[in-house]
């Protein structure tokens, strides 16, 4: 993110406008509307302007023309070019300028907003694609009807009251996300103002020092949240919700930074991950961890990659909330296998070539697992390999050893459904030298099987130059 969005307060600020057209008159009347002082530079104002009788006229020939200024609108007169004499002088004198369509050059850009005062929502596609942005805007509009204003107006009338009574920062949050489902928010999206604002003062009158309810015991809880192979737009809704309320999050390092930073922003974070015979937390620490948290009243969001119940140990750890009786939710994941499969372009099962697929892992406590290699050496069947990379020569052998086609497709992904994504293919029996060409490191999953042929056909998905070796 190379812009970083803010809202300012317009009251009592003094704001320049520089163009004689209808977009400089449209940016003076909203400006004027938040309360700025706006000095209009223009020598020929079109019509529009004689709506507006609250403007100051400036006289650009002033050297102190943009003296005290905290923001600087040009609208330069159809496609001439912005007088670059004139930028210079108002970014000397302490303004931001804008430009119109001319984000190049701006200190900052006007997003399409989405007015629901006091709720604004903002969107900015960063001046590449302004119409884009303009489009999402009419779609939020049917999302967010005009009452949630009044709804964040109420929230608003009620903060000083709870803040006297509740010190906490965690337990005022807690007052508001039980609110926030309570019926006191149907009143005021359905207008009966008075009423929803009788019920908040009410509820704040009886709520706990630690923001519960009379009603309800404040417990900690765990959220068990595959978070896929990578990609966050693979998140599930659910998974998306329970980020937004953990407390605390346990994050490994096959959680993608992107991911993680959807979690809430003032939820703690604490890095448990585990890499090949190095644990940054041992498994049974981690569980012990969860336990401590949650009975202290947290809400504690376990974040795994992958799917947590497919090699991910998510049965372990819960096992130990269990123990305790911790309550907890699992929220599943999309697992590697597929993610990763999808976003190689080899399906894991085809018609033509494979009616069942096998899920193994290739690497235990103390090395390759001995595997089940008559149940994997059947025709027409996929194999899927998690954590293989380490062994991956030892079991491309192991296959050869056990009559295995050496002609047989297979493949390595690493870092599937990322923007580093790396899709190897080969056979089994120069897959293992392939994969130290190109120099792997893992995450990785491996695909054995006749699908892997589809790849050149039904391949999409290529993030740079680099996705296929």
């Amino acid at each position: 993110m190379d812009r970083q969005p803010l809202f300012l307060t317009l009251k009592g600020r003094r704001i320049a406008v520089v163009g004689n057209g209808p977009i400089a008159a449209r940016r003076a009347a909203t400006l004027l509307s938040g309360g700025a002082e706006v000095v209009v530079f223009a020598q020929n104002p079109c019509e529009e302007f004689s709506a507006l009788d609250a403007f100051t006229r400036g006289d650009l020939t002033a050297d102190d023309a943009f003296a005290g200024c905290t923001l600087c609108y040009v609208a330069p007169d159809g496609d001439e070019p912005p007088d670059a004499a004139l930028l210079v002088r108002a970014r000397t004198a302490g303004a931001l300028v804008n430009v119109t369509d001319h984000p190049d050059i701006s200190d900052f850009i006007n997003p399409s907003v989405l007015d629901r005062s006091p709720l604004i929502v903002a969107i900015s596609t960063g001046g590449e694609a302004p119409l884009l942005g303009r489009i999402l805007k009419a779609r939020l509009e049917t999302l967010i009807p005009a009452a949630y204003g009044r709804l964040a107006t109420l929230a608003g009338e009620g903060r000083a009251a709870l803040a006297d009574k509740l010190s906490s920062h965690s337990a005022r949050l807690r007052f508001w996300e039980r609110f926030y489902d309570g019926p006191a928010v149907e009143m005021a999206l359905a207008g009966d103002e008075v009423g929803a604002r009788a019920m908040l003062d009410h509820e704040i009158w009886r709520t706990r020092p630690d923001g519960s309810s009379p009603d309800h015991d404040v417990r900690g809880e765990v959220y068990l949240v595959g978070a896929g192979p990578g990609d966050p737009d693979l998140l599930t809704f659910r998974a998306f919700r329970l980020m937004q309320k953990a407390d605390v999050v346990l994050y490994d390092r096959l959680v993608e930074p992107a991911i993680l930073e959807r979690a809430r922003r003032d939820a703690e974070r604490i890095y448990v991950g585990k890499k090949r015979a190095h644990h940054a937390l041992p498994q049974e620490e981690i569980g012990e961890l969860m336990v401590r948290l949650a009975e202290a009243g947290k809400r504690v969001l376990r974040l795994k990659g992958g799917d947590p119940f497919i090699f991910g140990r998510g049965g372990e750890e819960i096992d130990k909330l269990a123990d305790h009786n911790i309550p907890f939710q699992v929220v599943p994941g999309v697992t590697a296998a597929s993610g990763c499969s999808s976003y190689a372009g080899i399906p894991l099962t085809h018609r033509d070539y494979a009616q069942s697929c096998v899920f193994v892992t290739g690497h235990g406590k103390d090395g390759p697992i001995d595997l089940d290699w008559s149940t994997l050496l059947r025709p027409n069947q996929t194999v899927a390999v998690y954590m293989g990379l380490a062994h991956l020569d030892f079991l491309m052998q192991e296959f050869l050893k056990r009559g295995a086609d050496p002609a047989l497709p297979a493949a390595v992904i690493e870092n599937g459904t990322r923007p580093n994504q790396v899709t190897v293919t080969g056979t089994i029996s120069d897959l293992a030298a392939k994969a130290v060409e190109a120099g792997l490191k893992g995450p990785t999953i491996i695909i054995i099987g006749h699908v892997v042929k589809l790849r050149e056909k039904l391949n999409w998905y290529a993030p740079n130059a680099k996705a296929t070796r």
